[in-house]
């Protein structure tokens, strides 16, 4: 047996104390095995390595080398570095990892980038919560089939100022189809969104949309029996009209939470794009709307 100080953790202590129980014989190979939950085969094994080696053959090997794949503590340093920088300094851990990759070709996993945020007491941006439905519409089958359609106002520039997003968004892969920014939620807004979203994916079957009047009629479901057997009908929105042109139609839903792959959508890009334009010096619309039609492809 080698000779010489060793160190045991707690765990070591014990899986030492239990084997020597079983070489004298105060306990069986099987009391031994339920007492440190391993099989018997592996009691046995280790009563033969300390016999051969003692108590050192309960470290591990490994125990006070810095793994191979270990990050250095120069990558460490400059990732803290670059996170505290203004426009990094308030990003989601998700969105920092793929800025680290694109922007600085460091490459890590999400995991150990969290281990060295979190160390340095470096805390992920609160996420605006959305309430899930219980049970959620099933995704249409095929690409383009459905799109949800929706704007926002956002302080995107951190100006304290709101300008309204425009978006699409594919209902069966959940990919953007078109964005454009304008200072207000508006017709020339959405159709410029959809002229991007059918020259670069093609044009929908189906759009849904909320009840807003750019999209549906205030005089809609107000018709009585006898006006419509009369043969009455509510005009169609410049908006409308738009699309049945090219041969979509367009369905509308009873509440935010219908729509709500569009709506997460917004949770996402809230966060994203200020960091993007901030680190691209973006802070107009029309720069902005350049950066967007590169953004989703």
């Amino acid at each position: 047996m080698k000779e010489g100080k060793i160190t045991l953790t707690m765990k070591q202590l014990k899986r030492y104390q239990v084997i020597c129980s079983y070489i004298d014989k105060q306990i069986t190979r099987r009391e031994a095995a339920e007492l440190l939950s391993l099989s018997e085969r592996q009691i046995t094994r280790l009563k033969k390595g300390v016999i051969e080696s003692g108590a050192e053959f309960l470290i591990h090997k490994n125990t006070g080398k810095k793994p191979v794949h270990s990050i250095s503590n120069e990558v460490k340093e400059a990732i803290l570095k670059i996170k505290k920088t203004n426009s990094l300094k308030n990003v989601n851990f998700l969105h920092f990892k793929e800025i680290l990759s694109e922007e600085y070709s460091i490459e890590i996993s999400y995991s150990s980038l969290y281990s060295i945020l979190k160390n340095a007491e470096i805390k992920s941006p609160m996420k605006k919560k959305i309430r899930h439905r219980k049970f959620r519409r099933k995704r249409k089958p095929h690409f383009g089939q459905l799109v949800q359609i929706d704007a926002t106002p956002f302080e995107w520039f951190d100006k304290k100022v709101k300008y309204t997003l425009h978006g699409a968004i594919d209902d069966a892969t959940g990919k953007i189809v078109g964005l454009y920014m304008t200072e207000h939620e508006c017709l020339f807004g959405y159709l410029e969104m959809m002229k991007r979203c059918c020259m670069d994916f093609g044009v929908p079957q189906t759009l849904y949309s909320d009840k807003h009047t750019i999209f549906r009629s205030p005089n809609a479901g107000k018709l009585t029996i006898e006006d419509e057997i009369n043969g009455k009908k509510v005009n169609l929105t410049q908006f409308s009209r738009a699309v049945n042109e090219l041969g979509t139609d367009i369905i509308f839903a009873n509440s935010p939470q219908a729509k709500g792959r569009i709506e997460r959508l917004w949770v996402t890009l809230q966060s994203r794009l200020p960091v993007e334009f901030m680190m691209k010096g973006i802070d107009n619309v029309k720069e902005a709307n350049e950066f967007l039609r590169g953004y989703i492809h």
